[in-house]
């Protein structure tokens, strides 16, 4: 590994620290380094915060060796006025000679604009280092800004026979339970990491979810559902208050909410929804979002191609008969985990 790299994933386990705090802004993590020593680190920690490159130079505690130090920094430096001063212009009032970049920012206001201004003030860039790792950790902010669109999870449990649940018309009979402990608190992990998730009517009349964090510390997604003709009682989880929720319909509007956690989307029916939903969601910056279930649900998401990564949980268990799994391709999973008996299977 060479030197630029093993500078660059630092600069990614430092932004890392940050999962889940920065969005809709991507994760940065920035060190500088002078004769092959680290001499200040840092990351953007929240939304709103100082960038990376800020706290990396308010680490250094003697400034005079800036001016002899190279700052490597996973994402481009920003050029522009937003919420915090552009990191270029701390960069070459502080005179440092050299600046190694892990990937471009493909955000029209910075997108090689912020290369552009450290090359014309003098400073050595160098750019395109350890790029994969780099756009994995940013996958969701890359996602939104490059395809105009959320990253999108699909993900849902299944026996080794694929069935997802038992055929169950009302709320009186048990939902199939696949999970074990240890995935549940994973999905209770994940929901932690991405910005929304979603369930369909018959999930969210059948199940009655609350679709939080309860498993894991951290922040709970914002919850949303497909309730075409309003039948979900009032009296469900979701309707708790406790949580941002969203509820996609064809009868009431964002202006006859009932409560500031409560919003009524309208949507057209008439027309294919799930662009319609992902339209939501770019234009509030939820920058990714977990497609739980149920099966007609996810089925469209798969038949439209709309999906960036696909979690599929088996279980050895078997019920002969109930309500099938989507249908998938039976293509290699990149990545397969055992958690007890159960086996995680992920497609990215």
């Amino acid at each position: 590994m060479s030197t630029h790299s093993k500078y660059i994933f630092r600069c990614l386990q430092l932004a890392e620290r940050a999962q889940g705090k920065t969005t809709p802004n991507p994760m940065v993590g920035s060190i500088i380094v002078c004769e092959g020593k680290i001499i200040g680190e840092g990351y953007h920690q929240f939304y709103g915060g100082a960038h990376a490159e800020v706290n990396a130079v308010a680490a250094v505690a003697n400034r005079e060796l800036l001016s002899k130090s190279t700052l490597y920094v996973s994402l481009e430096p920003c050029s522009h006025y937003g919420k915090t001063p552009p990191c270029t212009d701390l960069i070459i009032e502080n005179h440092i000679p050299k600046v190694v970049v892990g990937i471009l920012d493909p955000n029209p206001k910075v997108n090689g604009k912020g290369i552009e201004k450290l090359r014309n003030a003098g400073i050595e860039v160098i750019v395109g280092i350890e790029e994969e790792a780099c756009r994995k950790l940013n996958r969701r902010f890359l996602t939104r800004i490059e395809k105009q669109r959320p990253y999108i999870i699909l993900k849902w449990a299944q026996t080794a026979d694929g069935f997802i649940d038992f055929e169950r018309q009302n709320t009186d009979t048990e939902p199939l339970k696949i999970s074990n402990g240890i995935t549940k608190t994973l999905n209770h992990q994940l929901r932690t990491q991405e910005a929304a998730i979603l369930v369909g009517t018959k999930t969210a009349f059948l199940d009655n979810p609350r679709l939080t964090v309860t498993k894991w510390t951290g922040k709970s997604p914002v919850r949303m559902f497909i309730d075409k003709n309003l039948v979900i009682p009032h009296s469900y989880n979701l309707f708790d208050n406790t949580i941002k929720t969203v509820i996609f319909n064809n009868r009431k509007g964002k202006f006859e909410t009932q409560s500031h956690n409560i919003e009524f989307v309208k949507l057209d029916f008439l027309q294919n929804i799930i662009p319609q939903i992902l339209d939501y969601l770019q234009k509030n910056k939820l920058e990714s979002v977990i497609v739980e279930g149920g099966k007609q649900l996810l089925q469209s998401f798969i038949d439209q191609n709309l999906f960036d990564e696909v979690n599929i949980e088996t279980s050895p268990q078997k019920i002969s008969n109930g309500v099938q799994a989507p249908n998938f391709p039976k293509i290699k999973p990149c990545k397969t985990v055992f958690y007890g008996e159960n086996r995680m299977d992920y497609f990215y």
